[in-house]
Parts: C-alpha cells; sequence; structure tokens
C-alpha cells in the first residue's frame, strides 16, 4: 500500500494530468473557434435581459455599458426584483435618458418559483427580439461585445450561446473561490464529446452570459419551467441539449468583465449555495470529485514532502517534479485565458482546499435546508445518490 501511494499513484497522477491538459488545450482551441471573424449577414433584433435584485453598487456601470453597444437592433430590459436599495431610483433616472432601456417592476415569487427564475421568466414575458440575452447586473460589456457575440452566435448556428467572463477578483475569498468553476469546466469536461452526446454531467453554462434563440428557449419551457432551480443556467442547457439544440461555448473574456462578489464573505455564501446544486444534487458523485481533486493536487505534495524528510524510501523524486510540474501547467493555462493573477498558480494547493471545504459546507446546507440567498430562503433540495 505504501509503495502504491508513493510511487505508483504519482504515475497515474501524471497520466491523468497529461489527459487532463489534452483536454484543455483541445477547450481553448474551440473557445477560440466560434470567434473566427464571419461578416454579419443581417443584424436580428436582440433583447438584453437584466434581472436585479439589490445592485445599487453595480447596476448604473453595467446598464451603460450595454447602453454602448455598436450593435444596431437591440434593447434592455431592466427587471427591478423587489430590491429595498437604491437599484429602482438609479434605474429609473437612467430610462428618462434612453429610450432603448425599459425598467419593469417584478412582483414576488410563487412559493414553487425561484426569485431569479421568476425574474427572468417575466423578463422573457416583455422580451420582443429575436434573441434573448440574459446576463447579470454585475457584468461589464465591451462597446463591441453584441456585435462580436452575435457573429459567433451565427457562425456556430447556435440555440444558446456561452462563455466564461473575466472574472474581476479582490478579496483572498473571491481569489480562491471564483475562479474554480471555470477552471474545473475547462479541465474536466470536453467540449468536443458535450456537443456530440447529450450527457448532463458534461454541460457548460455561465449565467453571466446566456444568448438563446427564442424558439430555442421557449421549445424548453425557459426560466417559467425551472420552479426553484438554484442553477438556472446549466439546467436550462441541460434541458436544451437533451431536446436536440446546439450549444455554443466561446471565449468571451475580452469581451465582458464580472465581479461576482465584493468579499471573501459574499464568495463563501454564493458558492454555498451554487456547488452542490451544479451536480444536481448527486451526492456519490459529488463525492468522488472533490475527493479525487484532493487526490490529484494534494497527495504529490505530501510525498514530496515527506521524502525530502527520509521518509518515503519507494517515491522517485523526478516523478514527484513531473507530477507537481504538470499540476502548475493544469491551473497557469486555464488562468491565462480567464485573466485570473498568474501569482495564483502557485497556491493550487490552498484553492483546492478552499473550495473542498465550501464543497461540504454547501452540501450540508443543502441537505439540511439552511440555504439562504439575498434574503429569501432557498428550498430544500431533492438529492439523489447517483
Amino acid at each position: 500500500m505504501i509503495f502504491y501511494l508513493t510511487h505508483d499513484l504519482i504515475i497515474h497522477l501524471i497520466i491523468f494530468q497529461i489527459v487532463v491538459l489534452l483536454v484543455i488545450l483541445t477547450n481553448l482551441w474551440m473557445l477560440h473557434r466560434a470567434r473566427r471573424p464571419k461578416p454579419l449577414s443581417g443584424f436580428p433584433m436582440v433583447s438584453i435581459l437584466v434581472p436585479a435584485r439589490n445592485e445599487e453598487r453595480n447596476i448604473a456601470i453595467c446598464i451603460q455599458s450595454l447602453l454602448f453597444q455598436d450593435y444596431p437592433s437591440f434593447e434592455i430590459i431592466v427587471l427591478d426584483d423587489l430590491s429595498t436599495d437604491s437599484t429602482l431610483p438609479i434605474l429609473t433616472e437612467l430610462e428618462k435618458e434612453n429610450p432603448c432601456l425599459k425598467i419593469i417592476s417584478g412582483s414576488p415569487p410563487a412559493q414553487d418559483q425561484g426569485g431569479k427564475n421568476w425574474a427572468c421568466s417575466q423578463l422573457a414575458i416583455h422580451a420582443q427580439g429575436d434573441y434573448l440575452l440574459f446576463t447579470d447586473a454585475d457584468t461589464l460589456f465591451q462597446p463591441h461585445a453584441l456585435r462580436s457575440i452575435i457573429r459567433s452566435f451565427e457562425k456556430e448556428q447556435a440555440d444558446l450561446l456561452t462563455g466564461f467572463p473575466h472574472q474581476k477578483v479582490v478579496s483572498w475569498g473571491e481569489r480562491l473561490l471564483v475562479p474554480f468553476f471555470p477552471w474545473a469546466s475547462i479541465s474536466f469536461i470536453p467540449l468536443w464529446l458535450a456537443e456530440r452526446l447529450p450527457w448532463r454531467t458534461f454541460t457548460v453554462a455561465v449565467g453571466q452570459l446566456m444568448l438563446f434563440r427564442r424558439e430555442a428557449y421557449q421549445a424548453v419551457g425557459g426560466h417559467e419551467s425551472l420552479g426553484t432551480s438554484v442553477v438556472d443556467d446549466l439546467t436550462l442547457a441541460r434541458r436544451l441539449i437533451a431536446a436536440g439544440y446546439h450549444i455554443c461555448v466561446a471565449s468571451v473574456s475580452d469581451l465582458i468583465t464580472c465581479r461576482m462578489y465584493h468579499n471573501s464573505r459574499e464568495a463563501f455564501e454564493g458558492f454555498t449555495k451554487n456547488l452542490f446544486a451544479a451536480f444536481d444534487f448527486r451526492v456519490l458523485l459529488y463525492l468522488f470529485v472533490f475527493l479525487w481533486l484532493a487526490i490529484l493536487f494534494w497527495v504529490p505534495l505530501i510525498v514530496l514532502i515527506v521524502s525530502l524528510l527520509g521518509f518515503s524510501p519507494y517515491s522517485n523524486i523526478h516523478h514527484l517534479q513531473i507530477c507537481l510540474g504538470l499540476s502548475l501547467l493544469l491551473w497557469l493555462v486555464p488562468y491565462l485565458e480567464f485573466g485570473i493573477p498568474l501569482y495564483m498558480t502557485l497556491l493550487f494547493p490552498v484553492t483546492i482546499l478552499a473550495n473542498e471545504i465550501v464543497a461540504f459546507r454547501s452540501m450540508f446546507f443543502s441537505l439540511t435546508n439552511r440555504l439562504v440567498w439575498k434574503g429569501r430562503q432557498l428550498a430544500q433540495p431533492k438529492w439523489k445518490w447517483f
């Protein structure tokens, strides 16, 4: 057993890491392939839909970035989701100066509806566009973003286009937690396979950018059909895949910036809400994934330390160096793509540890019905073993 843990396991981890690196490189090629230039034959009407609840610190700059789009045919509809701060007054002032901006006041969700799902379904009812672009109130769009996104959407003949914005991270909680989901998606979900096989596990979707063809969105029931689902983006994407629609994941980190949370506590609570839900509340799969991540990135480090102290006669220092070098590479390449500070690559063991803690907190809070978000009690999920 000792021989396996300190020698053979390291060899197996190296092989696995090489496979993961190939997945990362293939995925990045596909993300950028979707952005290859193609002239637009027309300018379909786009409805940009923004749910906003207590977003006074973000909403003005977000809406202004959307108003400055160099695309000729779009509308912006923002729903104030019963905010208790200055969100609505800020939006009202912006609406007076911009005729393409429409503000609607949301109604309280029914007991069988999640707050954001209900907000988005109300937005969809008011939308006039051929395409529906849902985004969050904490995003910032470059002026050419909409034109570039529509170009990729048309080129790929997609029914849903999504992608990973550049994540602005300031506090240590943000740095350790926010990059984890895009990193894990690019590292362990082969997009070329996800496009061909309707497997729920291979779904990639990011709520900060969800561009739908209206017909596809309506065909799967839209947000109104999601009930109390916490991860509306993944749930809708999974339904589209199951119905045979085409999803495209594109590189958008140069087009959209987002600061999801503004301090460590917000990040901690946000991922407590989302992590277990992202796995569709499948307990055994969830436990396996986070156990494997701990083994993949912590065991080589532990074996190296034990070896340097002279307590691991079976370990091979060269194999350990290769394994840890590959670990750094597996974090470095995605972080370059997503604009994450590169010094965070060196802290990948701490990143894994922080996400392990939040992962188990997420599962515990979900199973014990203790999830709360933006002042609303979330419905207790129906979990399953696998």
